[in-house]
Parts: structure tokens; sequence; C-alpha cells
């Protein structure tokens, strides 16, 4: 088995332990990269995908890059139809990544929208 960077064994440990304490909330789960920023709604029980937001949005897209503000305007997005598919709690899966700039702007953005976690 091949040894896992520092970064796989965080996301792992991470991933886990939302699971052992989530109940049968939703999951929302965070990825950036360099130019962008991806957010999903996963229900893990049914093993499907409740709503979903990124920068690559074609309302978004144009319009911002990797930054913070994009980051909020993706949290409000996926709040938005999270709500709108009848999600209001779920599990912040941030994904291994730690927990500021764009990752916290898009957190308290998606809070904003009316998600609670």
């Amino acid at each position: 088995m091949a040894k896992l960077s520092l970064f796989e064994r965080r996301r792992r440990r991470v991933r886990t332990a939302l699971k052992a304490r989530s109940g049968d909330k939703p999951r929302l789960s965070v990825h950036r990269s360099g130019r962008h920023i991806y957010v999903q709604v996963i229900d893990d029980a049914a093993g499907k995908t409740v709503a979903a937001a990124s920068t690559l949005d074609k309302d978004v897209r144009g319009k911002t890059g990797a930054t913070s503000e994009a980051a909020a305007e993706v949290g409000k997005r996926v709040a938005a139809a999270a709500t709108a598919a009848g999600v209001t709690k779920v599990v912040f899966d941030r994904g291994g990544f730690l927990f500021h700039g764009r990752v916290k702007a898009l957190a308290d953005a998606a809070r904003e929208g009316g998600l609670e976690f």
C-alpha cells in the first residue's frame, strides 16, 4: 500500500470523523484548486449529490477568479440550491483544507444563506 501524503491523511481523518458524528445530515464538501472552488451537498446515505456550485458556473465564471469574494458567492449559491432542495442542516467537510481564507469565506456565506452547521 502506498504511503499517503500529509494532506491525504488529514482529508481521510476529517471525513472519517464527520461520518462518525454526522447522523443523517448531508455533507457540505469543499474542494479548492489554484483557479477555482467547488462545493457539493452530498447525501451519503443515498449516494447522491443534492446541490452543487462552483466558480465554473456560467453566472459566476466571467466575474471572479480564485478569490475570497468568489468563494463567498459560491457559498451563497450552494445555500440557495440546498434550501431549494429541502436541506437546511449539513455537516461541513473542508476536505483536508485548513479553515481559513477561501474555505472560511465560503462557510460564512453558506451560513448567511441559511445553512446550519
